[in-house]
């Protein structure tokens, strides 16, 4: 059975580790090589595979490192010149099966937060870097509005016990915006005791469940009433489809939260 743990880097990051058998190692986003080779050498792991979302350099910066210290490792990413290293373009659709590992991967083409994002579904649970995050979602760099909205459209359709596996442990500041838009729920009242806990005994949120983002990510929730009149007044204008609804709740939060 797969075994999917969490790697710190940086001040915020998750760099997943997914191992299955002894020895090998495939690993998520790293933008930074050192907590890797630490904890492959610790092991004694033999990296396999790489698996990108995307190009920001707080995801692929230890690329290289990686490759030289471990040069027949596979490189997995969207198909972006900016990503040098990558051995193995993807695009939506594609299936990958790591080596060391026994579960496929199929890609999704989740463009947004940037124009070439992507994410990889398999054995319940969906590493989607920046895109979906635990309570929020992430800000829109090279890509659009409506493309990010439609985006997390596709993963809002995917099994709801899906779990979701972000790049940052945001949770908290998300969950906050998240409160301006829907104060009087109870479902994010309680979510949001119980993550604060967490953080307080050093526990990551992530992953979450994508149930559990239905009901209490407003970027999820933009065909909720109370969300869209709350995104209508933070607009201060009529909001005539869910995409409208998606743009003025990310541009209040851009704008007066973050």
């Amino acid at each position: 059975m797969i075994e999917i743990r969490p790697i710190h880097a940086f001040s915020d990051n998750y760099i997943w580790l997914l191992t299955e058998t002894s020895g090998t190692a495939v690993v998520v986003d790293p933008g930074d090589a050192d907590p890797v080779l630490e904890l492959l050498r610790a092991e004694d792991r033999v990296l396999t595979a790489v698996l990108v979302t995307h190009h920001h350099g707080d995801h692929i910066g230890g690329l290289s490192e990686l490759r030289s210290v471990f040069p027949q490792a596979r490189i997995y990413g969207p198909v972006d010149p900016r990503i040098r290293d990558l051995t193995d373009p993807l695009g939506e659709g594609a299936v990958v099966r790591p080596q060391g590992l026994s579960v496929d991967f199929r890609v999704m083409e989740v463009p947004g937060h940037t124009s070439t994002h992507i994410a990889y579904l398999g054995a319940g649970s969906l590493f989607c870097g920046d895109t979906l995050f635990a309570g929020g979602c992430g800000r829109v760099f090279d890509g659009t509005f409506e493309q990010l909205s439609d985006s997390l459209d596709r993963i809002a359709a995917l099994p709801p016990e899906t779990l979701v596996y972000c790049a940052h442990e945001y949770t908290l500041a998300n969950l906050g915006f998240a409160d301006w838009v829907e104060p009087g729920s109870r479902t994010l009242s309680a979510r949001m005791d119980s993550d604060r806990a967490r953080r307080a005994m050093g526990i990551p949120t992530v992953p979450s469940r994508l149930e559990l983002e239905l009901a209490t990510n407003p970027f999820l929730r933009s065909r909720v009433p109370a969300v869209v009149e709350a995104a209508q007044r933070a607009a201060g204008r009529p909001l005539g489809s869910a995409r409208e609804v998606f743009r003025a709740l990310r541009q209040w939060k851009d704008d007066h939260y973050d």
